[in-house]
């Protein structure tokens, strides 16, 4: 079987970019991943992004980066999957690299959500959702998160500040992820004390919108410099699934079916259980996100995945460690750059470079993004491979 190796990483920080374009943000990270993996040269580029056209004005985002990172001629499209974009385009490029077609495929995740604010942002936000049936009667994206969170905590008689867990993980995460927006720990008492956005959700509970941009270069072993000193990290399973795009068409609101669907596949893929999997990145852009994942994966019972917050067992030193780098809530949720930086931080830790986050004696990884409240799933499943 080929295997798809991921040769190069680069990143930027991810914050309020202000001073920076959306092609500066991405050109930094394709330079850093095409030096990370030794110089080699990329014949197709696949971009994840949602909401370039609508908030930064920009469409035509291969051939925009394709140009300005000095790749003129390449193959090069957008990918575009609401919050899922990311793991989208990686998954593109897996298959471009796994099929033979490419040899070396370059994905960028990037986005720039704090260009515009207020109204204008969330209307953004809104046209991931149903448009005719959700959209236009004023639902947004933390409505609908708060919906859900309601009918869970009715459902699973959760208390008020059951939740808190998945907020407190991350922050603890992201104090030692230096790329990170937010790198300061929280207290379960300062969870309590948050401003409430759309009641049961409050100011923790919700992912701060972020500036950024990753990049990761894809190939074969085969085709690896000789001098390729990094440990070797290959994608061994990847999919993708939809459901349905309005919550009210589903038969069951508390199941991410997608995510069942696409977990299965990849853990397929990668000839694994879920017992082997060493830590979960999931998409905590709303905690009820992070408790639904953990269910819908298989890693916590139906109802459950709350406690597994509380009881302290998604820390670095936990039985399965979740948002190892501080996930999106203490990361920034870069839209979709998500999952590509969700990638580039996994593979860190695959290879021994997490620094103050490092997780010992871990071979698998499991990474999920989700397009709203995950009407698309795309599950990828990582692989310590050892020196080259």
């Amino acid at each position: 079987m080929t295997e798809v190796i991921i040769a190069g990483i680069g990143q930027t920080a991810i914050n309020e970019h202000w001073d920076k374009s959306l092609r500066q943000l991405g050109v930094a990270a394709i330079r850093a991943a095409i030096a990370d993996s030794g110089g080699l040269k990329p014949q197709a580029l696949f971009v994840g992004n949602m909401f370039a056209p609508n908030l930064s004005r920009q469409a035509h985002l291969g051939g925009l980066l394709a140009d300005f990172a000095g790749l003129r001629g390449i193959e090069a499209a957008t990918v575009e999957a609401a919050g899922a974009s990311g793991g989208a385009a990686l998954r593109q490029g897996y298959l471009a690299v796994k099929s033979g077609m490419v040899d070396v495929a370059l994905v960028v995740g990037l986005e720039k959500m704090t260009d515009v604010v207020g109204s204008e942002n969330e209307l953004a936000l809104a046209t991931t959702s149903d448009s005719d049936f959700e959209a236009v009667q004023g639902l947004t994206a933390a409505g609908q998160a708060a919906l859900l969170m309601r009918r869970y905590m009715y459902e699973y008689h959760v208390p008020a500040d059951g939740l808190a867990g998945f907020a407190v993980a991350a922050h603890a995460h992201g104090a030692g992820n230096p790329q990170a927006m937010f790198q300061k720990a929280i207290k379960p008492e300062t969870y309590s004390k948050a401003e409430m956005v759309s009641d049961p959700l409050n100011m923790f509970d919700i992912a701060p919108s972020a500036d950024g941009a990753a990049a990761l270069i894809l190939t074969r072993r085969e085709l690896l410099p000789k001098d390729f000193s990094h440990p070797l990290v290959a994608i061994a399973g990847s999919a993708i699934s939809t459901d349905m795009l309005a919550l009210h068409d589903r038969h069951d609101l508390l199941t991410f079916e997608s995510v069942q669907i696409s977990t299965a596949k990849a853990l397929r893929q990668a000839e694994i259980t879920l017992e082997q999997v060493g830590f979960f990145e999931y998409h905590d852009a709303f905690s009820i996100f992070a408790a639904l994942s953990l269910e819908s994966t298989g890693f916590a019972p139906r109802g459950q995945g709350w406690k597994m917050a509380a009881d302290g067992a998604l820390g670095l030193k936990g039985k399965l460690p979740c948002a190892t780098m501080g996930g999106l809530k203490a990361g920034g949720n870069s839209g979709g750059a998500a999952g590509v930086v969700q990638a580039v931080e996994a593979a860190r830790q695959l290879r021994g470079s997490a620094g103050a986050n490092q997780l010992s004696g871990i071979r698998y990884g499991m990474i999920q993004s989700l397009g709203g409240p995950a009407s698309t799933a795309v599950t990828h499943i990582l692989k310590k491979m050892g020196q080259l």
